[in-house]
């Protein structure tokens, strides 16, 4: 049975409980996997340590938290340096590399593009960080297709904001793509 972990991680305010519940849902709903969230974040609301976690398996998933993390995604240096510990041999670390100057050692995949900049600069919208993130870690971790991971943001976003979450999507994916290439 196969069962793949994923850590999205930063600070509060971020949206990365809400890329956790996407991943979850494109998962479940649109890929038929088994899926479950989890999330804790500090006292304050906005600022302090944040971190979904997202279980991915083909049959039933008996603990539902990471324990062995597949991919890593950290927005902030601080995430980096808390959760990159457990983060598998071989296994991948997505960081902001505008956030991230200190890349934690380890028998893992590094990726790194500015994603908060790319949310504010290509797609015109610095909200839509975590969607960029997302699209990234849907093109690193190929859990679940792009076709189904894109269904999950677009039936998770109120209407008015479709095109910009598409296209947030759409960004991180491609650079993930890019930046893993290189």
């Amino acid at each position: 049975m196969s069962r793949y972990e994923l850590r999205f991680s930063g600070s509060g305010g971020q949206g990365l409980i809400t890329a956790g519940i996407i991943m979850a849902k494109a998962a479940s709903i649109y890929e038929g996997k088994q899926a479950v969230q989890s999330q804790s974040y500090g006292p304050e609301a906005r600022g302090g340590a944040s971190k979904s976690e997202v279980i991915i398996s083909d049959g039933p998933i008996d603990y539902p938290k990471v324990t062995a993390c597949d991919a890593l995604l950290a927005m902030t240096q601080e995430a980096a340096n808390k959760y990159s510990h457990d983060l598998k041999e071989g296994g991948v670390l997505l960081l902001d590399s505008d956030l991230v100057k200190i890349v934690p050692p380890g028998n893992f995949r590094t990726i790194s593009f500015p994603i908060i900049n790319t949310a504010k600069n290509d797609v015109g919208r610095e909200i839509v960080a975590n969607i960029v993130a997302l699209g990234a870690m849907v093109a690193l971790t190929g859990q679940v297709s792009r076709e189904n991971a894109e269904k999950a943001v677009l039936s998770s976003v109120p209407e008015a904001f479709i095109e910009l979450n598409r296209k947030a999507f759409s960004i991180g994916y491609e650079k993930a793509l890019a930046a893993s290439a290189q």
